[in-house]
């Protein structure tokens, strides 16, 4: 059964917004032993017992002893983290900045161009583009049931297209507008019905389908999951930027989950969104965003029926030098992105706009659930990182460019400090592994208590899960670097046809596979020199080495 709802927003306010009657809180609430977890985590009684074991490790380590013997190893771990925390810090300080002086003087400008407009009439016509496959009954009604009542504000009128596979969502989504808008709302509904063959097709066919419509060129297209609910007042929250700066493309917005699934997931999934939103909120203060979120993005609509657009985003590909031309399956939000991106167009952020997404984890079990997620989470990421950066600093910004490089970095600091304390606890002392300990526990809860900044509570589980999120998360990034094939929904079964023999398939693989462990060995080897427990051979040596082969 649904109903209307209150939703918090995170930031003391609150959207209107359909939820089932189970999941009022922004969660799923039919596992109440998961549920009581979640709220215990979040608990002063939580957060002491995790001091407490904070206090009792620092109890244990022979710490003075350590630095005698090991000074080398924390030294190490010191630079890398004055480098990767620094530039955590920068983040948390753009964001900051982004969201209390500068946002509010843009929300403040928006708000007035669209009152200024609505003045003299001409509104906006705005386009919903829902994209629904094998999502259940429930999520579809609530997902179509805020997309209408959305439309209905609209004051310059609204369509709405609905891009879907099956006949049964078809008759539910006639039967929700019939009931919503009536007749006399002015809301339109363009139903576009394809083959199971990928959301690429699906948002393609949609692009189309309002292409058709002949819109205005300031017209605009809201792009959105059919596992995403939208606010009420998304319009008028939103319409206001695309008329104070002509150069602004698209934006996208802040995002909440509704989690179905055990108390893990609830907790990873927010610690997810809330170190999204600060992220998002600083380079936002670059107008240039790194993802245009498929959940709910709006679009100029003269970019969206433009065909070169709509082109990439049907039919994006890499030509890369192992693979070929390797045809993007998964990662249509960074096709939209990178087009925007190479286009010269500002991508914002509104963090004052919440949409909230229904998460089904593709696996009752975390682990596997959570593999499968990153690697089509980063493969998308990475398929697209060289050919943003080959874009250069000076056409894209140097801080987005910088950001973009990053994420290649990234994925090898966040293993530095393992693989040190690996070599040292198994090489030299077993010590280094309650050192190590007592950093994280430390490290990783001060990460935590500055996402105090971006919501209002957070859990004493965020530690394990920001740890889990960096070096397994660092694991699968590399495994994708050098497997950019590996493409999956988590959803749909769809795959990339392969005419390759199998011998063809085995060899690609069989190199891919050497590759990544070489260079893992290579970066283990370069660490363990770092800690002076493999010699440096010197010039000397290399002479004699010379010599001797000359004399013979």
């Amino acid at each position: 059964m649904l109903e209307h709802a209150k939703y918090d927003d995170g930031g003391g306010g609150v959207i209107a917004t359909p939820v089932a009657q189970d999941a009022t809180d922004g969660s799923d609430r039919r596992s109440v032993a998961g549920a009581s977890l979640v709220s215990w985590s979040e608990t002063l009684e939580a957060h002491l017992l995790y001091a407490a074991l904070v206090v009792f490790v620092a109890w244990i380590v022979p710490a003075e002893d350590l630095w005698r013997s090991h000074s080398g190893a924390l030294v190490g771990l010191g630079f890398l983290a004055v480098w990767r925390y620094g530039w955590g810090l920068l983040h948390f300080l753009r964001s900051n900045i982004y969201r209390f002086i500068v946002f509010p003087r843009m929300r403040a400008k928006a708000d007035a161009a669209l009152r200024a407009r609505r003045s003299i009439g001409g509104d906006p016509h705005v386009y919903f583009l829902v994209t629904s496959f094998r999502i259940d009954g429930d999520t579809t009604a609530q997902v179509y049931r805020a997309v209408f009542d959305a439309a209905k504000q609209a004051s310059g009128g609204a369509t709405v297209v609905a891009s879907i596979v099956e006949m049964a969502d078809q008759r539910l989504i006639r039967q929700l507008h019939r009931l919503i808008c009536g007749q006399a709302s002015g809301v339109r509904l363009v139903i576009t019905r394809i083959e199971g063959s990928g959301k690429r097709d699906a948002l393609a066919y949609g692009f189309r389908a309002i292409s058709h419509q002949d819109p205005k060129p300031d017209d605009m297209v809201a792009v959105i999951d059919g596992d995403s609910i939208i606010p009420v007042d998304l319009v008028s929250k939103c319409a206001g930027f695309f008329r104070t700066d002509a150069k602004v493309g698209a934006l996208t917005t802040d995002e909440r989950s509704l989690v179905h699934g055990d108390a893990k997931f609830h907790i990873w999934y927010s610690l997810r969104f809330a170190q999204r939103h600060i992220l998002m909120s600083s380079n936002g203060l670059s107008r240039k965003v790194l993802t245009l979120t498929g959940r709910m993005s709006m679009f100029r609509a003269s970019i969206v029926c433009d065909p070169d657009f709509v082109q990439q985003v049907e039919a994006d590909y890499l030509d890369h030098w192992r693979f070929g031309r390797l045809k993007f399956l998964t990662g249509d939000d960074k096709s939209s992105w990178f087009w925007l991106l190479r286009n010269g167009y500002r991508m914002l952020y509104v963090p004052d706009v919440v949409v909230a997404t229904v998460e089904e984890p593709p696996s009752t079990r975390f682990l596997p659930a959570a593999t499968q997620l990153m690697v089509r989470w980063f493969g998308n990421m990475l398929r697209t990182n060289r050919r943003a950066l080959a874009l250069g600093p000076t056409r894209i910004g140097w801080f987005t460019w910088w950001t973009i490089l990053d994420q290649r970095i990234s994925m090898w600091t966040s293993l530095a400090g393992v693989a040190m304390v690996l070599l040292v606890g198994i090489f030299e002392t077993p010590t280094a592994f309650l050192v190590y300990l007592l950093w994280i526990l430390v490290t990783r809860y001060l990460q935590t208590l500055l996402l105090l900044n971006s919501r209002p509570r957070v859990s004493a589980f965020y530690p394990f899960f920001i740890y889990f999120n960096q070096v397994y998360g660092s694991l699968v990034k590399t495994y994708i670097f050098f497997h950019l094939n590996k493409q999956r929904w988590t959803r749909q079964k769809t795959t990339l046809a392969d005419n390759r023999s199998r011998l063809q398939m085995f060899s690609r693989e069989f190199a891919s596979s050497t590759l990544h462990v070489g260079s893992l060995l290579c970066f283990i080897t370069f660490v363990a020199l770092l800690l002076g427990q493999l010699p440096i051979p010197e010039a000397r040596t290399f002479s004699l080495v010379y010599e001797s082969n000359m004399l013979k």
